[in-house]
């Protein structure tokens, strides 16, 4: 690992490379690693197709054959508008640069809607694992309701090539019980045909903004990641916690004071370890999603992907941070999440 990289990190160098986990054990964990598929998925129900597709994608890419992923999101255009996506690297309005990008940043796949994957698919779905995205929230509606509905289906992913599909489940929202049934259903379907199925398993309740944003709690995320791994996700992508204790500041649900005196501290690497225990002790991968683009992209993309691989994690799916940028310096920010996952110096807590 380059020691400049690191030093981005700058007073938090210590703090999170020198840290010890005392809460989670790592021996209790399911740990990524090349022999996962193996080791892990082959006790579950998944046909040999799932299987075959999910060594495809732990093998492409400059994470092949490490058990860790960097993929590539570009479903932007619709979850955040074409404009707002893609007015600061018009490039990217075209599908193909997408592909572009994820193959020259040597990702294991790239992920995107239907119509840009669609647009694209002879040409390179046999070149790098395509993960299509089957629901959105569209933003042209108003007022908007922040609703995730179907834009495609899994026969339609399935006919391009697709090795997997995702799909995004807004927890808490008033529309997730048609959301788990539906995307319960889709995932089903995918697996009978042999794909990998990805949840992008978010909260969205303006009632878990209190004193702090507890989208971002460790133990909401946590049953989020929960009820994603019981419909058979396959991965999961969550948000990196950034606080804890969102039962108890709603004063909602169900929880116990061992969560908090026991199996969590305040540090981000145990806070997001507790994400990888409700992934059913990481039988289920845990990625996180890169978030916004700002000023300091590459020091937060280090600092996010460290937290996850010392936590047990499997991966982060990094988009804006990387197609906001001139594609060169996307292609940097990829690598350099790469770089902490192919670091043997960098080890889980």
């Amino acid at each position: 690992m380059d020691k400049k990289l690191l030093d981005l990190l700058k007073d938090e160098k210590e703090y999170l490379l020198e840290h010890e986990c005392k809460t989670i054990p790592k021996k209790n964990l399911h740990l990524p690693g090349p022999d996962f598929i193996d080791r892990v998925v082959t006790n579950t129900d998944r046909k040999p197709a799932v299987q075959k597709n999910l060594q495809a994608i732990f093998d492409h890419g400059r994470l092949g054959g490490t058990g860790y992923l960097s993929l590539l999101p570009v479903d932007q255009g619709i979850e955040h508008s074409a404009g707002a996506s893609f007015a600061p690297n018009p490039i990217y309005f075209d599908p193909e640069n997408i592909v572009k990008l994820a193959i020259e940043g040597g990702c294991n796949a790239v992920a995107s809607t239907l119509g840009v994957l669609g647009s694209v698919s002879k040409k390179y779905a046999h070149k790098i694992p395509f993960l299509v995205k089957l629901n959105h929230n569209e933003l042209l509606s108003y007022p908007n309701d922040y609703d995730q509905i179907l834009f495609s289906s899994v026969d339609q992913a399935f006919n391009l090539g697709a090795a997997a599909v995702g799909a995004t489940i807004y927890y808490g929202s008033k529309e997730s019980n048609r959301q788990i049934q539906e995307i319960a259903r889709a995932f089903e379907y995918a697996h009978e045909l042999g794909m990998v199925t990805v949840l992008w398993a978010y909260l969205r309740n303006m009632e878990f903004k209190r004193d702090k944003d507890y989208h971002k709690s460790a133990d909401l995320t946590g049953q989020a990641n929960h009820l994603a791994a019981t419909i058979e996700a396959d991965i999961v992508k969550q948000k990196q916690p950034e606080n804890n204790g969102g039962y108890n500041a709603i004063d909602f649900g169900k929880t116990h004071r061992k969560v908090y005196e026991e199996l969590t501290s305040d540090h981000p690497i145990d806070l997001t370890r507790y994400q990888v225990a409700n992934c059913y002790m990481g039988r289920v991968g845990l990625i996180n999603s890169g978030g916004a683009s700002g000023d300091n992209d590459m020091q937060q993309v280090i600092r996010t992907a460290i937290i996850n691989k010392r936590a047990g994690g499997m991966g982060l799916i990094t988009g804006r941070k990387s197609f906001q940028k001139p594609m060169k310096d996307g292609i940097k920010i990829l690598n350099a999440i790469q770089d902490v996952y192919k670091s043997d110096e960098i080890t889980v807590a």
